[in-house]
């Protein structure tokens, strides 16, 4: 029997080998230019413009969120409809492909521009959206807007200079004295990355299904593994069965479970829909209760009169007119009256169904 000495035991050191998760500290804008000014070229707008194109899901959230803040047109007096509909924006645009496209970019970019063109007698006659990627916005030391700036794309040639009045600019969540907005995928990128490496390992796995075990072969000759190695993935290959005589090698489960995958990309997606504040349901058509539909629904109804209301405070202060973004009914009322024919959707508060601040 072996001799057993507790004193020979010892202890792990897991505390100082498993880092904790911590996030990285971030400071506002500062001066950058040596002469008292601010300013911020929109560095990253490449990148998210890349992940807003190539992220279904991400792209439909975000133009759903769009969609409902500018898509159902807008309430004005007889005199600015007639002015908007002259508006062409690029050439082939109208006010709501205008103001649609400055909307998806104020999400993805953080900030979106249009340059504001006006006739002789100052009457404002198009709004030109401009690439965020090409603009820099110009502080001085007391944190004022002093200039926006188009960057040239030709060595030599100097940036193109506006006057703040000459620009209509949004911005996504600005904070404190910062002097650029925040984009949506700067929080989620990482959920991003992350799905879609799942999904690229379940698409490989899906191709190589009859591989997921372990093979186990029954001789140490080199010569017979890489032989049995060749036949192995040729029979995978074409979707065959390898037979091999008994006691030659022996597939056993590897314990990888579809399900367990699935379930992982599943609420990775669900991120997306949060972080642009669109519920799932409002950009999807999978299959929803009633109930479920009707919750996500009056979640997302703050959200979306917000966005039109900063559109709308935004036009009036910065191209003098006034307007009025349509709102999609509302599912308040109908809740209440409802929810007792309802099984699936009952004890709802007059405040659940209700915007405003909890007391």
């Amino acid at each position: 029997m072996a001799e057993l000495n507790m004193n020979n035991s010892s202890t792990t050191t897991l505390n100082d080998n498993v880092v904790d998760y911590s996030v990285a500290s971030q400071t506002p804008d500062q001066e950058n230019s040596g002469n008292g000014e601010t300013w911020y070229d929109f560095p990253n707008s490449d990148d998210y413009l890349g992940y807003y194109k190539e992220i279904p899901e991400l792209k439909k959230a975000i133009d759903s969120l769009a969609t409902w803040t500018v898509g159902k047109g807008f309430e004005s007096d007889l005199r600015t409809k007639n002015l908007l509909e002259v508006w062409k924006g690029s050439g082939k645009d109208n006010i709501s492909s205008i103001l649609w496209n400055l909307h998806v970019m104020k999400k993805v970019m953080g900030d979106s521009f249009a340059e504001i063109i006006r006739a002789d007698d100052g009457t404002i006659v198009n709004l030109k959206p401009l690439s965020t990627g090409n603009m820099r916005v110009v502080y001085n030391n007391q944190g004022i807007l002093v200039r926006y700036e188009q960057r040239s794309n030709i060595e030599g040639n100097p940036n193109k200079k506006f006057e703040p009045e000459d620009i209509f600019h949004l911005t996504n969540d600005r904070v404190l004295n910062e002097i650029h907005g925040t984009s949506i995928i700067e929080a989620v990128k990482w959920v991003i990355d992350a799905r879609n490496e799942a999904m690229a390992d379940e698409r490989k796995i899906k191709h190589r299904e009859l591989s997921l075990g372990i093979l186990y072969v029954d001789t140490d000759n080199t010569t017979k593994i890489n032989a049995i190695k060749t036949q192995y993935s040729k029979a995978i290959k074409n979707g065959e069965l390898l037979v091999l005589p008994k006691d030659t090698a022996e597939i056993k489960d590897s314990g990888v479970k579809p399900q367990d995958r699935i379930s992982w990309i599943s609420y990775l997606e669900n991120f997306f829909y949060q972080a642009v504040g669109v519920p799932r349901v409002i950009a999807t058509s999978e299959n929803f209760t009633e109930a479920s539909s009707k919750v996500g629904y009056l979640t997302f109804e703050p959200i979306y009169t917000r966005e039109q209301a900063d559109i709308e405070n935004s036009i009036f202060s910065q191209l003098q007119i006034t307007l009025k973004f349509n709102r999609p009914p509302s599912l308040g009322g109908s809740v209440e009256r409802t929810e007792e024919k309802n099984t699936g959707q009952t004890g709802f508060q007059p405040s659940e169904t209700q915007a405003g601040a909890s007391e």
